[in-house]
């Protein structure tokens, strides 16, 4: 296996995780602070290049009668320009409740607020590409919090 990089996609911020080389655990990452989408693809494309990820999984947020909205169009295209301009596989994970998750999993940790703003998105992509290695693995996926 090698590893992968999970994108947690946002307009202003990015979270981003990294999957050991064995494809079994992900691991938060960092933000990007995004500036720009040429800026922040450039920036996801070193990451990946840097830690040696094969393959990059986004967050694909998908509405919950199962459909695409405008968020989930914004990140299949974030999606397309990340393969274009790495060359990279790009694949794409069902992101639903993933940054409530990492929300409530500060909180419950008792993460004060400005904390839980600088951390939430990396911690929503380490979930979101945790869901997938899992699914991959087949491992029977946790049910999200209600």
């Amino acid at each position: 296996m090698a590893r992968l990089l999970g994108i947690d996609y946002g307009e202003r911020r990015i979270g981003v995780a990294l999957s050991d080389e064995s494809a079994t655990i992900a691991t938060p990452l960092r933000v990007i602070t995004v500036q720009g989408r040429d800026q922040a693809v450039r920036d996801v494309i070193a990451l990946a290049q840097t830690h040696g990820a094969q393959r990059i999984i986004v967050g694909r947020p998908v509405r919950l009668d199962g459909g695409d909205g405008p968020a989930a169009e914004k990140a299949l295209g974030f999606g397309r320009a990340l393969q274009e301009a790495g060359g990279l596989p790009v694949g794409f994970w069902d992101e639903r409740y993933s940054t409530r998750t990492a929300e409530q999993a500060l909180i419950a940790g008792g993460a004060r607020r400005n904390r839980r703003k600088q951390v939430v998105d990396k911690l929503a992509a380490q979930i979101i590409l945790q869901h997938y290695l899992d699914a991959q693995a087949g491992l029977p996926e946790l049910p999200e919090p209600p």
